[in-house]
């Protein structure tokens, strides 16, 4: 007697109903990030990963977490802010296309020989990495990171990048972006910023929650004043001008 409604269809293995779900997973991650990626392009993003991991972190944390941001267009931003970054972290902004492999290899023939390691990262890795991506060690970041440095630097203009960079970036404990940190320690808003403070905050990013551009230490002023020459070589505040143009 045939079975009512005709034969059922047979189910597929475990391994197979797995790969479609898998298959269907990456899809949608590579759909939906592209599609994120475009729309911040336009619009302002509202939060940032390391923002939210911050927070998370806060809720196990006795001490008290009180974050500050303060969206600023990058025209009122002062231009040796931008200036000072490209000096102090990624000189080749402007060039390279979201990696600067000639760092990368100087930082890997470095820290083969030396204990104090160097990073390479440039400020569109900085920039995918502080607004998508977890903060981690892992291939798995690493791998997320290259995946958002490519599609910022294939859907964004250099200047945008570096307006999102300077908004979300860390300058110490719960401040975020440049204009939060100008009024955090220089009681003024971002645009006003001369280039010796712009070149002091600079100098604290490779570690803003061991450096303090309030209270700099030797080694931060001297930092400070190597970006301050490295701007001037860079041509002053018409590369940032330039930029997107």
């Amino acid at each position: 007697m045939a079975e009512e409604g005709g034969k059922r269809k047979a189910r597929k293995p475990w391994w197979k109903r797995l790969l479609v779900w898998g298959a269907r997973g990456c899809l949608a991650f590579l759909g939906g990030s592209v599609l994120l990626v475009l729309i911040l392009r336009f619009l302002d993003p509202p939060f940032s990963a390391i923002r939210v991991q911050r927070r998370v972190a806060s809720w196990f944390d006795p001490k008290p977490y009180a974050p500050h941001q303060t969206w600023k267009d990058l025209e009122d931003i002062a231009p040796s802010m931008g200036l000072a970054v490209i000096a102090g972290e990624d000189q080749n902004f402007p060039e390279h296309s979201g990696f600067d492999w000639a760092a990368i290899e100087k930082a890997v023939a470095h820290n083969e020989k030396s204990r104090r390691k160097r990073g390479a990262s440039t400020v569109s890795q900085q920039t995918a990495k502080n607004l998508f991506c977890w903060e981690s060690r892992s291939w798995l970041r690493k791998g997320a990171e290259a995946y958002f440095t490519l599609l910022i630097e294939l859907g964004w203009s250099k200047r945008r990048i570096l307006e999102v960079y300077l908004n979300v970036v860390e300058f110490g404990d719960g401040i975020y972006g440049v204009e939060a940190a100008s009024q955090a320690f220089f009681r003024k808003p971002a645009k006003r910023l001369s280039p010796a403070e712009c070149a002091l905050l600079a100098a604290v990013l490779p570690n803003p929650h061991k450096f303090k551009a309030n209270a700099p230490s030797p080694y931060i002023l001297g930092r400070q004043a190597w970006i301050l020459r490295q701007m001037q070589q860079l041509g002053g505040e018409g590369l940032v001008k330039e930029l997107g143009k």
